[in-house]
């Protein structure tokens, strides 16, 4: 980690543990032999008051996402349960964590299925301490406060709740925050909950002292193709809200339509016709390579500003199973190295992305996870 990132992370940990302590909840915790007859009571990220006996020997995590904050959290050995997502063998993994931890992930007990279905008579089975149950606000495979408390009187085990959240906003990164502070404080991982918030505030607090003086009309047009959401997808798949581009201050050309995953017009792409394209490697799963084939033998798309000069470039897929948040950092880093050299000299961005993976997962997996997609992360794609 370099000086400056450690700086950062000193100066946000301290103000957070001084304000940690009420944050969430009354705490009965205890640590030696006294501990097993307390009861802590939290406040979860619906507002549920949720009462259970503490130290916490053994969770569930339910939902997109839920089991990679426990991850964060360093967590993983209080899991006793998975959902059918973890059992699966996919050709490509996208998530860091499952990377890591797979092998023993998929012998565990089957709990559901994946996105938060949970069956209560396997939940009651295995018998947790405690399910978290998370998702994503606003989509299909979201949670609410009326599915916790469902889980939770079906199964009487204690459910603790919250939205995944996001950070391409403070108030979804507020959701996030929140997620990982419950999860932190069940568990007696407060202190771990600070840290990773920390981190990720000086890691974009890096990043904006890097970029943020960069004028309007010295930004750089990028547009991102081929992002994942629920699968792969071509070129016309984009995010408005591409994190990576707001850190570094790029120009995104579909910034203007909305915040979410959007599919737009070919057309639209010719006529922005961006200096730089960025493609979501997880993009070549489809017929053709995808984004990269259509760039290649679509007639409109090869004479792109961007395809003629060769400045397109292959970034991680961060959508799978929720978003991953540790590529989403390391991506930037590419990002501003690509578009802004002279102010990331000091940055490799591959090394940056195992020091970024080793803090969220515990182990360096860039050349990993960079490898099932043709070895095409932070690369120049040939056109």
């Amino acid at each position: 980690m370099n000086n400056r990132i450690r700086l950062i992370i000193c100066g946000v940990f301290l103000v957070a543990l001084l304000a940690v302590a009420g944050c969430v909840g009354d705490s009965g915790q205890t640590s030696g032999p006294a501990a097993e007859q307390k009861e802590m009571t939290l406040t979860d990220g619906f507002g549920r008051t949720v009462t259970f006996a503490t130290p916490v020997e053994s969770v569930l995590c339910s939902g997109s996402g839920t089991l990679r904050y426990l991850v964060y959290l360093q967590g993983q050995d209080l899991v006793v349960g998975v959902d059918s997502i973890e059992k699966e063998d996919n050709a490509i993994e996208g998530r860091p964590y499952a990377l890591i931890h797979r092998m023993w992930l998929k012998d565990l007990p089957l709990f559901g299925e994946y996105r938060g279905k949970d069956d209560p008579e396997k939940v009651i089975a295995i018998g947790p301490d405690l399910v978290f149950k998370g998702g994503s606000s606003g989509t299909a495979y979201g949670t609410s406060a009326a599915e916790a408390d469902t889980l939770q009187q079906k199964t009487g085990t204690p459910v603790v709740a919250f939205a995944y959240g996001s950070l391409r906003n403070e108030a979804e990164k507020t959701e996030m925050y929140t997620g990982l502070r419950v999860m932190g404080k069940a568990i007696g991982k407060d202190a771990r909950a600070e840290e990773v918030i920390a981190y990720i505030e000086a890691t974009m607090a890096d990043i904006e002292a890097r970029t943020g003086d960069i004028p309007a009309a010295d930004q750089k047009q990028v547009y991102i193709g081929g992002v994942s959401s629920a699968g792969a997808h071509g070129i016309i798949s984009t995010e408005p809200a591409y994190p990576p581009f707001l850190w570094v201050h790029a120009n995104n050309v579909a910034s203007g339509l909305g915040t979410a995953h959007v599919d737009v017009a070919k057309e639209a792409i010719v006529d922005w016709d961006p200096e730089y394209i960025f493609i979501d490697v997880g993009t070549i799963q489809m017929d053709s390579q995808g984004a990269i084939g259509q760039l290649k033998t679509d007639p409109a798309l090869k004479g792109l500003s961007a395809a003629k000069s060769g400045k397109v470039y292959g970034v991680l897929p961060y959508n799978f199973y929720n978003t991953n948040y540790e590529t989403v950092l390391a991506n930037a880093y590419f990002v501003g190295s690509v578009l802004y050299p002279d102010r990331f000299a000091d940055v490799d961005p591959v090394k940056k992305a195992d020091e970024i993976y080793t803090f969220f997962v515990g182990k360096p997996v860039f050349n990993e996870l960079s490898g099932q997609y043709g070895g095409l992360g932070f690369a120049q794609i040939p056109i």
